[in-house]
């Protein structure tokens, strides 16, 4: 399966935070990037809904557009709660590079070619983002509360990432 440049951007950023970890982002970076990282999935699961060829595929979008908006719904209700102003990073910033890249990428396909993209891509981000949430987020997140979010919402990730794992085996990826 080969890496989309979107893809390997965020991993890049990943591990640059990783390997500084002492320094991490911040709770208000931390706050953007859970956000933008909601946000390239929800606009993902939009243009599935309406793109996707095969009705599992277009109900996963829906579920992303769902899921992944609740997500954003329970962030945005934290950090105006514990007054934190999301704060733009290299890595909100490269996340929503990535996503406008795959949008545009897959704007471009229709049918089944649409929902392999669609899906390789899903399966990819979650894994990138659960990579980021357990190796960056959760350890650099100094407020408990948030930390707390992050913790309860990665389970549904990991849900997310084996859903979309079992459409790539339907698919016959």
């Amino acid at each position: 399966m080969t890496r989309t440049p979107a893809l390997a951007a965020l991993l890049a950023s990943a591990l640059a935070f990783a390997a500084h970890a002492q320094q991490g982002p911040t709770d208000p970076q931390i706050a953007q990037i859970v956000v933008t990282a909601n946000q390239v999935d929800i606009d993902a699961g939009k243009l599935a809904e309406k793109k996707a060829h095969g009705k599992d595929v277009r109900q996963f979008g829906k579920q992303m557009v769902t899921d992944h908006s609740a997500v954003n719904k329970s962030a945005v209700a934290l950090v105006t709660k514990l007054h934190v102003k999301p704060e733009p990073s290299d890595t909100s910033a490269s996340l929503k590079k990535g996503g406008d890249e795959n949008l545009a990428k897959l704007r471009k396909l229709k049918g089944k070619d649409f929902d392999k993209a669609y899906v390789d891509h899903e399966v990819e981000y979650h894994q990138a983002v659960i990579d980021a949430v357990d190796k960056t987020l959760i350890p650099s997140a100094k407020n408990e509360e948030l930390k707390a979010l992050l913790v309860k919402v990665r389970p549904a990730f990991e849900a997310h990432l084996e859903h979309a794992k079992h459409l790539q085996m339907e698919l016959g990826q």
